[in-house]
């Protein structure tokens, strides 16, 4: 019989005798079909499924559809010159630019040192119903992009987090990847001690020690419900409020119009540079690979 599968959905839970709450995701078509949009080498690759699974983990938990959370790295000296993920409404994208001469230079399964160099990774919440914008940027000093992301909300939001990652294959081969997310919750009240002025966190410790044996296998196998994983971590617990899940889905926003639009802001002669033999000027969207083609004698946009 063919075993079920819980695949591209992120769903939300809480503990509320632990003051906690949590996420949990896995990927798979959507990943492949970010994926498959470039031919990434497997370093690369692994890399920016990990990338993804991390934007679907923390982008989910904005209540808000219209807003978006990018998380872009910059580097120094490292392979990879440019990764840029966002998630907007259950929808994600995203891109890695590298240098293929310092990759087949380096180790076959790279550290996030010889990755980056000297690189740091900003993570954004645009929230468009309210036009406000936050941004944090921590160094990639840890053995992977998910105890980088882990170290913002510790060090940015001053909440304690776990942030895991597994990444895997299917019966086909191809990549699926899961992570999970738990926060302890501040406490909030008007006058009381902030949550991270405390000197311990014994609710807090109990369900990271709980988080923490979590595999990665688990986490990528699409025969296992979240629903399943939950109930593993936290079968114990009094009360678990499992929230209403969030579809995902490979998303990109490029649109012809908008690309010709921006190209029409070029003066002709600028526009006839750009231009080949054919009068068209070549737009490639970096997240998807689609090419536009854009006459270069369009008129401008009004």
């Amino acid at each position: 019989m063919q075993q079920p599968h819980d695949i591209d959905r992120a769903l939300g839970f809480a503990i509320p005798s632990r003051s906690a709450r949590g996420r949990i995701v896995r990927l798979g078509p959507a990943l492949d079909a970010v994926l498959a949009a470039h031919t990434y080498p497997p370093a690369i690759e692994a890399l920016l499924a990990e990338a993804l699974t991390l934007v679907a983990l923390i982008g989910s938990t904005l209540k808000d559809p219209t807003a978006q959370l990018t998380m872009q790295t910059r580097t120094e000296q490292g392979v990879v010159q440019l990764m840029v993920c966002d998630y907007r409404g259950g929808e994600v994208r995203g891109y890695i630019d590298y240098d293929a001469d310092r990759l087949a230079a380096a180790p076959e399964q790279p550290t996030l040192f010889a990755l980056f160099g000297q690189g740091y990774l900003a993570i954004t919440f645009d929230l468009a119903a309210t036009g406000e914008r936050y941004q944090g940027i921590v160094p990639l000093d840890g053995e992977t992009l998910a105890e980088a992301a882990q170290s913002y909300f510790v060090q940015s939001e001053q909440i304690p987090s776990l942030v895991r990652v597994g990444i895997g294959r299917d019966g086909e081969g191809r990549t699926v990847a899961g992570g999970l997310f738990l926060q302890h919750l501040p406490e909030g009240e008007v006058g009381r001690e902030r949550l991270h002025t405390r000197l311990d966190h014994p609710e807090w410790e109990h369900v990271e020690a709980l988080g923490q044996t979590m595999g990665a296998d688990e986490l990528a196998d699409p025969s296992l419900s979240l629903e399943t994983l939950i109930w593993r971590l936290f079968n114990e617990e009094p009360d678990v409020r499992v929230l209403a899940a969030t579809p995902l889905s490979r998303g990109c926003r490029c649109n012809g119009d908008y690309i010709a639009s921006v190209i029409a802001k070029f003066s002709p002669e600028e526009r006839r540079e750009m231009a080949d033999e054919n009068g068209l000027i070549h737009v490639d969207c970096a997240f998807c690979a689609v090419k536009f083609p854009v006459p270069a004698e369009a008129g401008p946009v009004a």
